[in-house]
């Protein structure tokens, strides 16, 4: 049938097919919109009680699968390109299956992050722990042990044998004693897990009496939180300096 003998009917197909396109079109740029140019869903935390809630419930999606992958797009990446302002400083091991990033769900300018072998500590790196806290009100530091840490592991063994660990791994071994010291002291089963808690614990006592970080401790700015990642499960079960949920 030649559609030249039926206009009506043309003229309503030509513009069905452009009222669609632009309803199409309306919706597709309403969905594009991004969130104030790159922000976070949620405000910045400015506690300590809802920065480690916030890690927390990150670490909750973590461990159920539910991840939502958070200030991780280029918008995000043009938002913080001129200034930073991370809510949590964290201090875990070099391991490679423990990346606090990751398993707190957080995104892009979201943490300091600082991995050292067994969370050894000399000047450099409490000075990089110090640095969020004092130069722009980071208000939560954790540190993160974790399950079957290979630097404690080998700390331990060198330690009790009394032979030093090859080139300057033997620096991680030394860090480690006092870790060590206290496991031999508290026994139990399992001396290798008894002391990567210990060298959370002990750690994180430092950096909450550190004569520059105290002090925000005492005001209650800053928390200090010392934390354990089970890398069976995903969880972080936390050690000691908890704040509570808001």
């Amino acid at each position: 049938m030649d559609g030249s003998e039926h206009p009506d009917r043309r003229t309503l197909l030509v513009g069905g097919l452009v009222v669609a396109s632009i309803a199409l079109t309306g919706c597709s740029s309403t969905s594009a919109t991004p969130l104030a140019a790159g922000t976070s869903p949620n405000a910045r935390p400015s506690t300590p009680t809802e920065a480690f809630a916030r890690l927390m419930d990150g670490n909750e999606r973590w461990v159920s699968g539910d991840l939502r992958h958070p200030d991780r797009d280029p918008n995000r990446r043009e938002f913080v390109a001129q200034k930073q302002e991370p809510f949590g400083a964290i201090l875990s091991c070099i391991d490679s299956r423990v990346p606090p990033e990751l398993l707190f769900d957080t995104g892009l300018g979201d943490l300091y992050v600082m991995r050292t072998g067994g969370e050894a500590v000399g000047p450099v790196v409490t000075g990089s722990v110090e640095y969020g806290p004092m130069t722009s009100g980071t208000p939560l530091i954790v540190v993160l042990g974790h399950q079957r840490c290979g630097a404690v592991a080998a700390a331990y063994k060198s330690i009790r044998d009394g032979k030093p660990l090859p080139g300057n791994l033997d620096a991680i071994a030394r860090a480690l004693r006092p870790a060590y010291e206290q496991a031999v002291r508290e026994g139990g089963s399992d001396p290798v897990e008894t002391m990567a808690r210990a060298q959370v614990e002990l750690t994180a006592a430092d950096l909450r009496s550190n004569q520059d970080l105290a002090p925000l401790v005492a005001k209650g700015t800053l928390a200090v939180t010392g934390a354990y990642y089970s890398l069976d499960t995903g969880k972080v079960e936390v050690l000691s300096g908890a704040t509570t949920r808001p």
